[in-house]
């Protein structure tokens, strides 16, 4: 794989280190079985903590998230694996809201799951409100010595295996999205139940939770009454490029596999790659896989380099690098005819692993309309 990327500014010496690292670990542990999805992203939540790469997926008091090395992480596992990139993801996304804004206990549970020993889960989407945050419908009262949390969140990932979850819901403060706080539950909360597991296209863990009264204290509070909103999109900020990283890893890996396809001989002599029209297809994949790899890696070194927020920067990177993708996939697909769509070979599975990322954390038109508000501004 071309790995000359690495060489642009937007990188340090640490970063190429961890980059050489994880591929030498991916070599060796992936991919992984996938028939238990349950016990496959335990397991690869266990051993990325081990291998200490989950130390990456969040920061304590006095350090700093590195947006550049969560990038790093998610391309070479995404195209290694993509049930890795997603284990690695939800440690990060999960517990985003703690790295941000969590109190000292809070941020014991962060080190649970930095170290692999505890699973997170980010509980933001309902029934009835998907990309619509401020409809927010879950209600957050108080009680005594601390709130009761009542309503339902919706594909939930690693619901059903997580040992906690972040959860937003309405309290009230002012209406829509200023009403909102978020609240660190722990997944033996009583009240709190698995309603449904949910199957998707490329099986990982999902689950709609519901909180039947379900009372947390005050020190499950994350940050103050009414931030909720705030906190969210800041995790979002910084999370939205690393759903980029994730689907650039795919298109890299389709690539590849394409132009291992073209260069193979046929039987009737040549190659698909001898074609100048394989070769345009080939060129157009290419220069996809460097446009993506350029937003994505501007708006992590740009938040680094500590820009306060990176809306405009991450919508564009999460936006292009995800419909970008799929159509790198859908080329590599198409030119390996049948035994493209063969389940179970290498193209089939992107195919499939793809399409979830336009959507989640921000559906595609979700972006654009980010991206529309910042230039209108």
């Amino acid at each position: 794989m071309d790995k000359s990327f690495l060489d642009w500014p937007f990188f340090e010496t640490r970063h190429r280190e961890l980059s050489a690292a994880l591929e030498d670990w991916c070599a060796a542990h992936l991919p992984v079985d996938h028939g238990d999805v349950d016990a496959a992203c335990k397991v690869l939540v266990a051993a990325l903590g081990a291998a200490g790469f989950l130390r990456h997926s969040g920061a304590g008091a006095g350090e700093a998230l590195d947006v550049r090395s969560l990038c790093l992480i998610r391309e070479t596992l995404a195209r290694h694996d993509p049930l890795a990139d997603f284990a690695f993801a939800m440690q990060g996304l999960g517990m985003g809201a703690v790295t941000l804004f969590g109190t000292p206990g809070q941020r014991e549970w962060l080190e649970q799951t930095r170290a692999g020993r505890a699973i997170s889960g980010f509980a933001l989407t309902e029934p009835g409100a998907g990309s619509d945050v401020a409809s927010t419908a879950t209600l957050a009262e108080r009680a005594p010595g601390g709130w009761r949390l009542t309503g339902e969140k919706t594909y939930i990932s690693n619901g059903g295996i997580a040992d906690l979850y972040v959860v937003f819901a309405r309290t009230g403060e002012a209406p829509g999205a200023r009403g909102l706080s978020a609240f660190l539950m722990p997944a033996d909360s009583a009240g709190l139940t698995i309603a449904e597991r949910i199957e998707v296209i490329a099986p990982h863990p999902l689950a709609r939770l519901k909180l039947d009264g379900v009372v947390l204290p005050d020190a499950a509070l994350i940050g103050r009454p009414g931030e909720g909103f705030k906190i969210a999109m800041s995790v979002l900020d910084v999370f939205r490029p690393t759903v980029g990283a994730a689907a650039l890893g795919m298109a890299r890996r389709a690539l590849d596999e394409a132009l291992a396809r073209a260069r193979r001989p046929r039987a009737g002599g040549g190659t698909l790659a001898d074609h100048q029209i394989v070769q345009g297809h080939l060129a157009d994949m290419a220069l996809k896989v460097d446009a993506a790899a350029l937003l994505v890696y501007r708006a992590a070194w740009t938040k680094d380099m500590g820009a306060p927020r990176v809306t405009r920067e991450a919508a564009m990177a999460k936006l292009y690098a995800t419909e970008a993708a799929q159509e790198v996939i859908d080329a590599a697909l198409q030119l390996h005819g049948g035994d493209g769509v063969r389940h179970g070979s290498a193209v089939e599975a992107l195919y499939r692993d793809i399409r979830a990322l336009r959507i989640y954390e921000g559906a595609s038109d979700v972006q654009r309309v980010v991206i529309a508000r910042s230039v209108l501004a």
